[in-house]
């Protein structure tokens, strides 16, 4: 009797889709301490105890029936120019076209004086403990990240609340509207979350997100209708559907 060799076949994973395979995983696993901290000039998470500086925060995906729920907080000078004749009008980031929102976070990405960070809560979590606790969540850990002094003011987007005893905060109604911290926040979490749900559209290609972003388009409720819910999905927001 001759023994048949197994065949082993070497299949290639890149660095990139290593990194996928490790968002994925912590997708699934409902991951919520995810997020980035970074700057302009390349330091983050160092301590800036000054009144010169000002902190917006705000959310992108509280809507979606897939997905996180992202925030984004974002220090800047308190007299910071933000008017370029090379750079759209600042605006809330769902008034921005997907390009100028691009051209803004570039901006914020490289400007020497703008710090920011982001944190989001994951599908399951979101389902576990609602979409208000959830959002509220992230927007903590995204301030936590900055790891600012005392003395810097706050202002997050309405809505949102941080789950800390600092002192310094404060939350606008229409906020993204009317305060430029708050403004590039929303650039910042909407950049990042739509990057986010395109590279999770290559793992879950049935339901486009790369197109929709997790939000419950009509298209997006008819794939979930005929597929099922993915993994990604929240439950809580698709009973009924």
């Amino acid at each position: 009797c001759t023994a048949t060799p197994t065949r082993f076949s070497v299949i290639n994973i890149g660095h990139s889709q290593i990194k996928l395979l490790f968002e994925i995983y912590n997708v699934l696993k409902g991951v919520v301490e995810s997020g980035s901290a970074g700057s302009g000039n390349g330091v983050y998470n160092q301590r800036v105890s000054s009144n010169k500086f000002i902190i917006g925060i705000d959310e992108v995906g509280r809507g979606a029936l897939a997905g996180p729920v992202l925030v984004s907080a974002v220090m800047i000078p308190k007299s910071i120019n933000l008017n370029f004749k090379k750079l759209p009008k600042l605006k809330d980031s769902k008034k921005l076209t997907a390009a100028y929102r691009e051209t803004w976070f570039e901006f914020i990405k490289n400007h020497p004086k703008i710090y920011y960070a982001t944190a989001r809560v994951n599908p399951r979590v979101i389902d576990r403990i609602n979409i208000t606790k959830a959002a509220n969540r992230a927007a903590t850990n995204a301030f936590k990240r900055l790891d600012v002094g005392k003395g810097t003011r706050v202002l997050l987007d309405g809505g949102l609340f941080l789950n800390t005893d600092y002192a310094f905060t404060r939350t606008i109604i229409k906020g993204d509207e009317k305060i430029n911290a708050i403004k590039l926040a929303s650039i910042v979490a909407k950049v990042t979350r739509d990057r986010y749900m395109v590279k999770l559209h290559e793992s879950y290609p049935l339901y486009n997100l790369a197109k929709h972003k997790g939000y419950g388009t009509r298209k997006h409720i008819r794939a979930i209708r005929r597929h099922g819910p993915s993994d990604i999905h929240r439950l809580t927001f698709i009973n009924g559907l």
